[in-house]
């Protein structure tokens, strides 16, 4: 074959492969949307219509997800995009999806060119004199840069911002930075230029292309526009979000993070694990690259979540492990998988000993085991720990929820049923109008004594589930901050009968309670509440875009329980809070962040002197601010059981962690708090 000819021969086989493979793409992505918008029509709890007002809300939730602090996209780009602002809604119903392919092209095409930029910044010489300024502004007051020129002025400033930061941040003593600021700057600059364009490439990189990102993204636009806890999943994050929620998983029991160079380090070794038997893993290795025998994802300038991604893909069950140990030698290791339980869905208790023995747990989530026929979760493990504290002969029980996201609806209901003789505890309501009743039909309760429910403005969900019915009952006593407001439950649906074009967390279902009440948006309104660090904060269901609405609905008949003294115990409480130094802390760290985050907006110049002054007053007033709370110790004494003191001894890495846990719980002032109102509860139920 002539040569010519062979050269156009190759240039068109790549052509027509491009195309072909684009098409496929294109047919995938087309056959998901119209997948997802039927299942979503057929099971969502309150579907919405396809119309020009759906079109113009996905449009900007769409958006918002591309480009988040609007420091790539530029007005243009965005002018360019608004032709779609209307029709969206036209595009679903039509199958017309060609639409996507030009906001995957722009954003890389915005991605390269902000790299080149940072880049192109290693051979300007910073000015550091103060001609320029720095403006800090609340997130909402974002704008997208006019021009390819606002876009450069914003990197050139950005860069010399960070050096001055990181400068300050390494070396508290302004002199010494001022005496070596030429040497310091200089060898500064180029790594974190680096780090930025690993930042971008690391963007370029998620979900394993810009073009996956941005399908992704448009997906879960559309099913946010529905409500904020519906979203899409791959095959993997499907696994990786039901893993969340087990207690046990097939895994290489390594935990890993991405370190300001921009590597992929080892921070934990699960004991028993494979790794953790392998014996070739030790913590601060770097994880260079993992290799199956069919793809290698080389880790440098990629995210955490998409190395976990890869760990945890079904099909990936043996990988090649290329680490870089500390001394600088290499090493490739093969791994297999191996059944690991989950630390951190796990539960201990503890016992306070004060005036009266109480029992303390800590329930991180309401997670499951979804391959035992029965389901043994979390309910079955703090009813071990309740048996092993009762042992003790304590005399209430404090159950910790703050941060609990929420999990499994069975394991709370089973939780629930732990702790009240039998009746309703929650009402379902389906998108049909239909509503079921739980019941717990089991007669007696584990334990009968008094209970703190903690909660915070993180709790959600199943933890809002049971603090709820424990509430209702008279059953605990519920302290701390208003929970999220989140009254929905999701199933994980597969948009094909083959699992193939991938999985929607679908809202399918509100919950209520028995009082025919609902926190949906509204939270769990403690009993006694205390300060919070995160108050005001907006952090609810309530302040998310298209959150479904607090509703009601007919009460059922409960038999609950004589009213605790709710007045008696907030008041004694509210004269303890008012004069412990710890909480006013916390009053005021929260104004603090509130001043320096959410409310600040001003300006200075680019110097290094007010980088500096900025830096350390705030760090000054944080450390001040935050003396009682480090310094603080309770009265209380913090003990394990004696079968847990049993487990300990033949562990010396248990032993050092549960110190630590030790050391939390008696420095913990919300523990504290609740310990006392226990206390008063007691004293309280033995005078009458």
């Amino acid at each position: 074959m002539p040569l010519m000819h062979k050269h156009l021969y190759i240039s068109l086989l790549l052509s027509l492969t491009f195309l072909f493979g684009y098409a496929q793409e294109k047919d995938l992505f087309c056959d998901q949307l119209q997948a997802l918008q039927e299942l979503v029509k057929t099971n969502h709890y309150q579907p919405k219509i396809i119309n020009d007002s759906l079109s113009t809300h996905v449009f900007d939730l769409f958006l918002n997800t591309l480009d988040e602090d609007k420091r790539l996209l530029i007005k243009d780009d965005i002018n360019t995009f608004e032709s779609d602002r209307f029709s969206l809604d036209d595009y679903i119903k039509n199958g017309s999806c060609d639409f996507i392919t030009k906001y995957a092209v722009i954003l890389s095409k915005r991605i390269e060119n902000s790299k080149k930029i940072i880049s192109d910044l290693e051979k300007e010489k910073f000015d550091y004199s103060g001609k320029d300024t720095l403006r800090f502004k609340p997130e909402s007051k974002f704008v997208y840069f006019k021009d390819n020129t606002a876009t450069q002025h914003y990197w050139s400033k950005r860069m010399r911002y960070n050096i001055l930061h990181t400068l300050v941040e390494n070396d508290s003593v302004l002199e010494h930075i001022q005496s070596h600021f030429k040497t310091l700057e200089a060898d500064l600059k180029p790594k974190l230029i680096q780090k930025e364009i690993c930042n971008l490439e690391t963007l370029q990189n998620r979900h394993g292309s810009i073009e996956n990102f941005v399908k992704e993204a448009f997906f879960n636009a559309y099913l946010h526009y529905h409500d904020p806890n519906s979203s899409f999943f791959t095959p993997t994050e499907k696994e990786i979000f039901e893993n969340s929620l087990s207690n046990n998983q097939l895994s290489f029991g390594i935990i890993t993070t991405k370190n300001d160079n921009g590597d992929i380090v080892i921070v934990h070794i699960t004991p028993g694990g494979a790794a953790f038997n392998d014996g070739n893993f030790e913590v601060n290795d770097i994880i260079k690259s993992l290799s199956t025998a069919t793809e290698t994802l080389e880790t440098y300038c990629v995210s955490n979540n998409d190395v976990l991604a890869f760990t945890v893909n079904q099909k990936h069950n043996t990988i090649t492990f290329k680490i870089k140990k500390q001394n600088g030698t290499i090493k490739n290791v093969e791994l297999i998988k191996t059944k690991t339980k989950i630390e951190e869905n796990s539960v201990s208790g503890y016992i306070l000993e004060n005036k009266s023995k109480i029992g303390y747990i800590n329930i991180p989530s309401f997670y499951s085991d979804f391959e035992s026929p029965n389901g043994l979760g979390l309910a079955n493990d703090v009813a071990k720990e309740l048996y092993k504290l009762q042992k003790e002969k304590i005399e209430g029980l404090i159950l910790d929820l703050r941060f609990n996201g929420g999990g499994s609806m069975k394991e709370a209901a089973d939780l629930s049923g732990m702790f009240i003789n039998r009746g309703p505890i929650l009402i379902l309501k389906y998108n049909t109008d239909e509503t079921f009743i739980i019941k717990d039909s089991n007669r007696g309760s584990l334990f009968t004594k008094p209970i703190i429910v903690l909660v915070n403005n993180y709790s959600a969900s199943a933890s809002e589930f049971f603090a709820a019915s424990m509430q209702d009952y008279n059953r605990a006593v519920i302290v701390g901050t208003t929970t999220h407001g989140k009254a929905s439950a999701q199933v994980i649906l597969p948009l094909s009968d083959d699992e193939t074009l991938g999985y929607s967390k679908l809202t399918v279902e509100k919950f209520y309670r028995v009082t025919g009440q609902s926190h949906q948006s509204k939270g769990v309104v403690p009993d006694i509440s205390l300060p919070n660090l995160y108050d005001g904060f907006k952090t609810q269901e309530q302040f998310e875009a298209f959150a479904l609405r607090n509703d009601s609905i007919h009460k059922v008949k409960f038999p609950k329980l004589k009213q605790l003294p709710i007045d008696e115990l907030k008041k004694q409480s509210q004269t303890r809070v008012n004069k412990a130094t710890p909480f006013d802390a916390i009053k005021n760290l929260n104004q603090l962040i509130f001043k320096n985050y959410f409310q600040l907006d001003t300006e200075y110049l680019l110097t290094l002197n007010n980088v500096y002054r900025e830096m350390t007053t705030y760090r000054k007033q944080w450390l001040k601010i935050n003396e009682p709370i480090d310094n603080h110790e309770s009265s209380f004494a913090v003990k394990n059981s004696a079968f847990t003191k049993e487990v300990m001894s033949y562990s010396e890495d248990k032993k050092l962690i549960n110190e630590m846990i030790l050391k939390d719980i008696k420095q913990d002032i919300y523990i504290e708090e609740s310990q006392a109102i226990l206390q008063d509860l007691i004293k309280f139920n033995l005078l009458n």
